[in-house]
């Protein structure tokens, strides 16, 4: 009686590697240093995101300067050169979380989501990268600080590049957020013009915070963004040589009760809004399938 002798199969072993702190910060840079390539390479996305501040700055700023005289060598373009930056960084963020829905309609995110690394890694590599990215966006408008008569002072442009990764990590995170459950790129979009477009327009960015109306006023106090565009404006108008005067009512700052909220509180809070968004984002991705 013959016998059939089937050859042994080898039974090839993967290997997974343990989870570690250390594995999860590599996670972390690799999610970042995606984001960067992505942006970078893009040369299209970063022209048309510059296109909407410039305009802003050079056209608005220009053609309305006429109607609001500064004085001395403070203008228009001046006043809303922080706002402008704020803009940029904002816009730019957001973009970037809006990644997060793209992933998803191709499949890449589900990749990622079931690979041995933490989703919180993937989470902050996200926000992080968003808010280097946009923070690069702000520092090309910095470059435009003479055309508003800025000066280019070295301390200056360091805590304003400090400032704008602050509200740009806020911003991304908020991004993050919103991105999370939602699977098409037309309804991210949709709500995020909703929701972007009435707090920058809220925020300070374009206007005085002095002399508006009592319901205005409230607004802008409960509107987050307000926080992140005050300390840019303050941090340009202290370096500027203009008169107490003009710099109170270019830069009367935030309000609460007849107390002047300090640029180190309104900091602090952007910081905590953006640690407990990123909180929530990583909430969310945990119950992601």
């Amino acid at each position: 009686m013959a016998t059939d002798l089937q050859p042994a199969v080898e039974v090839a072993k993967v290997h997974v590697a343990r989870r570690s702190v250390a594995h999860d910060l590599r996670a972390v840079k690799i999610v970042l240093h995606r984001e960067l390539l992505r942006f970078f390479y893009d040369r299209t996305r970063m022209v048309s995101q510059l296109i909407q501040p410039v305009l802003y700055l050079l056209v608005l700023g220009t053609g309305l300067g006429a109607l609001v005289s500064g004085g001395g060598n403070v203008d228009l373009k001046t006043f809303i050169f922080p706002g402008v930056i704020a803009m940029s960084v904002m816009f730019t963020g957001m973009f970037s979380a809006a990644s997060i829905v793209w992933d998803r309609e191709f499949g890449f995110l589900r990749e990622m989501l079931v690979a041995p690394v933490g989703r919180a890694a993937i989470v902050i590599g996200k926000v992080l990268g968003g808010a280097v990215v946009a923070t690069s966006q702000g520092v090309v408008i910095l470059a435009l600080a003479g055309l508003a008569g800025v000066p280019y002072d070295p301390v200056m442009i360091a805590a304003l590049v400090v400032l704008m990764f602050a509200g740009a990590f806020t911003i991304t995170a908020f991004g993050v957020v919103l991105a999370a459950r939602i699977k098409k790129m037309q309804s991210f979009f949709g709500i995020m013009q909703m929701a972007m477009m009435p707090m920058m327009f809220l925020s300070g960015a374009l206007f005085p915070l002095s002399g508006l109306p009592g319901w205005l006023s409230f607004l802008t106090r409960v509107n987050p963004l307000t926080y992140a565009v005050d300390p840019l404006r303050h941090e340009v108008f202290a370096h500027l040589k203009a008169n107490a005067q003009l710099k109170a009512r270019f830069d009367p700052g935030v309000t609460w009760f007849g107390w002047h909220v300090p640029p180190l509180v309104e900091i602090g809070m952007v910081l905590v809004l953006g640690a407990a968004l990123l909180g929530i984002a990583i909430a969310q991705f945990r119950r992601t399938d």
